[in-house]
């Protein structure tokens, strides 16, 4: 092929608009693809760098602020497979989209109003899409699947985590991550990967339904760990529908709390060594705890997956609760069945977030792209864990070695009760076993809310999650 017939390389296609906040401040969207590329080494010459993908962004800067002293938070959600629409939309960015909520969900096409409480005041904001999430793709000839994995996606969000910093001159300012559900994941290693890679060190990591030991949520065979650290969550979605008359929710926790720190893990240890009495004991605590019958509870052998909890618990009603939200009810066909045939609470956010964002950037962020976003895709799956071969997914290793590295490195987890995909009691329980001295340790908070896996959907928590999240990149204490 001729140099003139060669198609022209992938260039960064970034679209810049003006906007101002409600509070009058002005500031400046930049919505777009960066090109990522490598570079190539033969025989040990270098021959210049090869375009590997082209990864989607919306950034946003406060005009006329100092850069030095600005902080800027970089975030992504999870998935695998997510595109940043949830924390763009529903709580970070200046515009938020409004659905309403459990039990008063709003018609389609669903609605889009300013933000008074955006991250924006406190930060500047640049939000990634993972490659094939969003309008993030691999390169023209390049393969999609080297990214859809533990180590690629890491590192090809790092790399743009460096590239924007460099490119805006921002080296110097306050950084920080912002991840949801396996964003957490991602941005705990991060943390670790871009201070070993780079050199850049992070003020602070804000983790929001926190999964980082996948060993606290699988329930696979032999493992009774999530048996234990799933009963709270069980047992607030079970005082939400109204299973535990009008005790306070403080207090239902406490008890679930208490019962899966101690006797529960003893329990289920025990196995067969345990008597009649201490089993039919056992089977009327978690009956209560739960909301679940004693005959179902002892049927299952005391353990009760999390897909099993969401179809059964409300079936004498002919309901399933949500699993990112067990506020949200549903049904389903066969109100037989042993598990859901869909989330209830995905299928009431799926329309309002995808509806907003696809007139968002095209009307408001004037970005033309005809590849449809990505919002929630299975088109990373497989998702590989191969550097976890014959162990389970963890990185409690990586942030706690980015912690002692930077002692300065402070870490926000934010928990919703009623999130049945990662659970709150699952998160402490991570936390609690962070190889770090106690005086790093002291800089790890947790805020809880009374929604669930996106916990911003509930009003009230989405205004107190803004100041919590304003108060974290400000260093105050909420």
């Amino acid at each position: 092929m001729s140099e003139e017939s060669k198609p022209a390389a992938p260039a960064d296609n970034l679209v810049t608009t003006s906007h101002t906040l409600p509070s009058g401040q002005s500031y400046t969207a930049t919505t777009g693809t960066m090109v990522l590329r490598e570079e190539v080494i033969t025989d040990g010459r270098f021959e210049g760098l090869r375009p590997k993908a082209e990864m989607f962004v919306t950034a946003y800067t406060l005009d006329g602020a100092e850069p030095l002293s600005r902080p800027v938070t970089y975030a992504f959600n999870g998935g695998p497979g997510s595109s940043s629409v949830w924390l763009h939309l529903g709580v970070l960015g200046p515009r938020r989209v409004v659905m309403g909520d459990a039990g008063a969900l709003l018609p389609p096409p669903y609605g889009l109003a300013d933000n008074e409480e955006s991250l924006l005041k406190e930060s500047d904001l640049v939000f990634i899409d993972p490659v094939s999430t969003g309008y993030s793709r691999a390169a023209e000839g390049q393969k999609a699947e080297p990214y859809h994995g533990f180590k690629g996606d890491l590192e090809s969000v790092g790399e743009v985590i460096r590239l924007w910093t460099t490119r805006n001159g921002r080296w110097m300012s306050p950084k920080f991550l912002a991840g949801e559900s396996y964003g957490t994941l991602r941005a705990a290693g991060l943390a670790d990967h871009l201070q070993s890679r780079y050199g850049m060190f992070l003020n602070g990591v804000m983790l929001i339904s926190s999964v980082l030991d996948f060993q606290t949520i699988r329930f696979t065979k032999g493992n009774d760990l999530p048996y234990s650290l799933f009963l709270p969550t069980y047992t607030a979605i079970a005082h939400y529908h109204g299973l535990h008359g009008d005790r306070p929710l403080a207090d239902v926790l406490r008890e679930a709390e208490q019962y899966a720190e101690r006797e529960y893990p003893w329990v289920l240890a025990r196995g067969s060594r345990l008597t009649a009495e201490e089993r039919s004991a056992a089977v009327a605590r978690i009956a209560a705890l739960t909301g679940l019958s004693e005959e179902y509870v002892d049927r299952v052998n005391l353990r009760i997956e999390h897909h099993r909890f969401f179809t059964e618990v409300l079936r004498p009603r002919r309901r399933t609760v949500g699993r990112l939200d067990g506020r949200f009810t549903g049904s389903d066909p066969d109100a037989g069945a042993e598990r859901f045939q869909a989330d209830p609470s995905m299928n009431a956010i799926m329309g309002p977030y995808s509806a907003a964002l696809n007139h968002y950037l095209r009307t408001e962020l004037n970005y033309n792209n005809d590849l449809p976003y990505e919002v929630l895709t299975s088109r990373v799956q497989p998702w590989s864990y191969k550097e976890f071969e014959g162990a389970h997914v963890t990185v409690v290793d990586k942030l706690a070695s980015a912690m002692r590295t930077n002692p300065h490195l402070r870490v926000h987890v934010a928990c919703g009760y009623h999130d049945g995909a990662t659970p709150y009691y699952a998160a402490e329980h991570t936390l609690s076993h962070l190889p770090v001295p106690a005086e790093l340790a002291a800089g790890i908070e947790f805020k809880y809310y009374e929604a669930g896996h996106m916990m911003y959907v509930h009003e009230p928590s989405r205004l107190r999650q803004s100041a919590d999240l304003a108060a974290f990149v400000l260093g105050e204490q909420v």
